[in-house]
């Protein structure tokens, strides 16, 4: 049987100032005036509340116990329109006490001063967009920051009373040395956040890079050299790696992000926003995702035309979806957890689950299911064996 694990809510804005050519979110440019006020703000707002509304009925009765505002550049909304669809949200939805509630940041998006409007709309987390503090790289990365923008954004969130943030790195970037990849460390160590995402740059399809590959990528080998020692000195400064590419302090982990990573629930609302519910009543999974052009959503959202699709997943692929998430977490899961969240029996994943062990990239006993060490370095090989 399925049972009903957290719910979550992810939020959608989708503009950006510009468009890096590494990203392949669902993010576009604002051909406006260039003034932040010409963004349709307060008809967005409108669009995510009426999509929020249509998408009740899959959640009733059930308590959010984390939201998550991504992009896009969700620091192009003024605390205002936050503060405002945060109201509106939460007369409509039941929200936890204490509940975690994140917005992604551009620290050249954000003036010196509004983050204490946003802390008083009820954003207790703030996640910055840094990727690295080398102001060559950031160019090369198609950034709108400098390294002193980022290191000034960070001090004035933390100014503002916000106290759990994160940053953003990346490394393996176009001419980038280990050197240069630990001074990016070390730097972010020094702002003293509470949580650090460390990942690879990785050429997405139908990116830039992808069809104009950079010069001077590291590597395979110089890549794994970066994330080693990288990972090394994250963990002698306090920061515990508890997810592939993911760096706290104690007690400081993404809720949100756990609860994707433990197949929990979420609705997903905004331009191009997935989501994932569990249906009681009839034991099934659905994922629902919304239309991605801002002008297309803006005029459907609400109405069932605003819906991109609706897939509601089989026994034979709820395996690989549930691995795909919860393998990404170093300590892994409780194999009560796959039961309860994809209502398969854990004979269903014998096979593959053997052939894992068999191979040192998965270890287990009776209870309990973690990736070794091994498994965390070749993630996607253990995943694709849970492929129908």
């Amino acid at each position: 049987m399925l049972a009903t694990p957290p719910l979550s809510l992810y939020v959608h804005l989708p503009w950006c100032v510009r468009k890096c050519p590494y990203c392949d979110f669902n993010s576009h440019e604002f051909k406006g005036d260039g003034g932040r006020g010409a963004l349709p703000f307060d008809a967005y707002v409108d669009a995510l509340i009426a999509d929020l509304e249509l998408d009740l009925p899959l959640a009733w009765g059930r308590t959010v116990q984390t939201v998550f505002f991504g992009g896009g550049t969700p620091s192009l909304f003024p605390p205002d329109a936050i503060d405002r669809f945060l109201q509106l949200a939460s007369s409509r939805l039941r929200f936890a006490p204490h509940a975690e509630i994140t917005l992604e940041t551009n620290p050249g998006t954000v003036e010196h001063g509004p983050f204490a409007g946003y802390r008083a709309a009820g954003v207790n987390r703030l996640s910055f967009g840094v990727q690295s503090f080398d102001d060559g790289c950031l160019q090369r990365l198609g950034r709108i920051h400098s390294s002193g923008d980022a290191q000034r954004a960070v001090k004035a969130a933390q100014d503002a009373g916000l106290d759990n943030l994160n940053i953003d790195l990346m490394y393996a970037l176009p001419e980038q040395s280990l050197a240069m990849a630990l001074a990016d460390v070390e730097r972010g160590i020094a702002l003293e956040p509470t949580h650090i995402s460390h990942y690879q740059l990785t050429l997405e399809p139908n990116t830039a890079f992808a069809s104009r590959p950079p010069k001077g990528i590291p590597d395979d080998d110089g890549a794994w050299d970066m994330q080693e020692q990288c990972q090394a000195r994250l963990a002698t400064a306090g920061y515990a790696q508890y997810e592939t590419s993911a760096y706290a302090k104690p007690d400081r982990q993404c809720a949100h992000n756990l609860n994707y990573w433990r197949f929990g629930d979420y609705l997903g609302i905004g331009a191009g926003a997935h989501g994932k519910l569990t249906l009681g009543a009839s034991q099934q999974v659905l994922r629902r995702w919304k239309l991605k052009h801002p002008t297309a959503y803006l005029a459907n959202a609400g109405s069932a035309a605003g819906i991109g699709g609706d897939e509601f997943l089989s026994a034979t692929r709820l395996p690989f979806d549930f691995m795909l998430n919860a393998l990404r977490l170093n300590e892994g899961v409780p194999l009560t957890m796959f039961e309860a969240r994809t209502g398969l029996s854990r004979d269903a994943i014998a096979k593959p689950l053997a052939l894992a062990r068999e191979r040192g990239l998965l270890e287990m006993d009776e209870t309990w299911l973690r990736p070794t060490e091994l498994g965390r370095r070749f993630a996607n090989d253990v995943i694709g064996l849970f492929l129908a």
